[in-house]
């Protein structure tokens, strides 16, 4: 059984940074792009930024220059670094992993619990 879980979240001020994680655990085969969402109260969830198992990245425009998405494919883990905090960045963050787990031949999208990220003076 794949498993997701993130850490990281809290409350911060704006101007501030923090870094989320996600790690998959369980029998995995393989793990090919990770994803990191947002979702803000009463809007739709948004991909935020996502990251290939080649390294390549791709952002959402609101966060560009001031998010970046990394991962360490030794670990089964993505991360999140978030600088210059916002207001509007408040929103549950939650990660997602295509991932082949060893009962499969094929992968399938498996998703984090979510963490909260709050930002406010």
């Amino acid at each position: 059984q794949v498993q997701l879980v993130e850490s990281g979240g809290g409350l911060v001020q704006p101007g501030e940074s923090l870094r989320l994680s996600c790690a998959a655990s369980g029998s995995i085969v393989s793990i090919n792009h990770m994803y990191w969402y947002r979702q803000a109260p009463g809007k739709q969830r948004e991909l935020v930024l996502s990251i290939t198992n080649g390294g390549t990245t791709n952002y959402a425009d609101s966060v560009k220059g001031r998010f970046t998405i990394s991962r360490d494919s030794a670990k089964n883990t993505v991360y999140l670094q978030m600088s210059n905090l916002q207001p509007d960045d408040t929103a549950v963050y939650l990660c997602r992993m295509d991932i082949r787990p060893m009962s499969s031949f094929y992968a399938s999208s498996y998703w984090g619990q979510g963490t909260q990220v709050t930002v406010s003076s």
